[in-house]
C-alpha cells in the first residue's frame, strides 16, 4: 500500500471505510462464485485480485500487472522445462541455476516500463508452480482466465468504490 493510499484510507470516515469493505467483499464473492461455476479454482482467481492491487494507482498501472502475472506463468512453465533438460548435466544444481538466472531477468526489468512489477512476476511463478499441472493450452488458458477474472475483479472493486463510495 502506498503512502497516499494510506494518507485516503485514514481519511475515511467510517462510513466510506465500511462501504469499501462491502464492496470489495461483495466483488470477491462474486469472483469466487464466477470462478468455481466455471470450474476455476478460486485460489487461482484471487492471485489476479492480488496482482491488480499491486499498483492500484491506475488503470494501467494495474493491466501492467496483470500482464506480468501473465508473463510470470509463463516464465514459470519456462523454467521447469529448462530445470528438467538441466538436471540430467547439473544434477542438483539445476534448480538453482535456473532460478538464478530467473530472478535476474524479473529483478533486471525492475525499471522497464510495462513490465516492472516484480510482486507481481513472481506471482505469477507462484501460480504456475502451485498448480502442480502439466504444461499445455488448456493449462495456461485455465490459469490465465481464472486470474482475469480476478483482475477484472479487482477492478470492479476499484470502479465501484471511486464511482459510489469515495464521493
Amino acid at each position: 500500500m502506498s503512502n497516499t493510499e494510506a494518507a485516503n484510507i485514514s481519511r475515511h470516515t467510517p462510513r466510506k471505510f465500511i462501504l469499501f469493505t462491502l464492496v470489495a467483499a461483495v466483488v470477491a464473492s462474486f469472483a469466487a462464485w464466477g470462478s468455481a461455476t466455471l470450474a476455476l479454482e478460486v485460489w487461482v482467481m484471487f492471485a489476479g485480485f492480488i496482482a491488480w492491487f499491486t499498483r492500484p494507482t491506475s488503470f494501467n498501472e494495474s493491466l501492467s500487472a496483470m500482464l506480468c502475472l501473465w508473463l510470470g506463468i509463463g516464465l514459470g512453465a519456462v523454467a521447469e522445462v529448462t530445470t528438467g533438460s538441466l538436471v540430467p548435466s547439473l544434477g542438483g544444481l539445476a534448480l538453482p541455476v535456473v532460478v538464478f538466472f530467473v530472478a535476474i531477468l524479473i529483478v533486471g526489468l525492475r525499471s522497464t516500463p510495462i513490465v516492472n512489477n516484480m510482486l507481481a512476476w513472481f506471482l505469477g511463478m507462484v501460480t504456475f508452480f502451485a498448480a502442480g499441472w502439466e504444461i499445455s493450452p488448456p493449462t495456461f488458458l485455465h490459469l490465465v482466465g481464472a486470474t482475469a477474472i480476478g483482475g477484472f475483479a479487482g477492478w470492479a472493486c476499484q470502479a465501484i468504490n471511486r464511482r459510489w463510495v469515495e464521493r
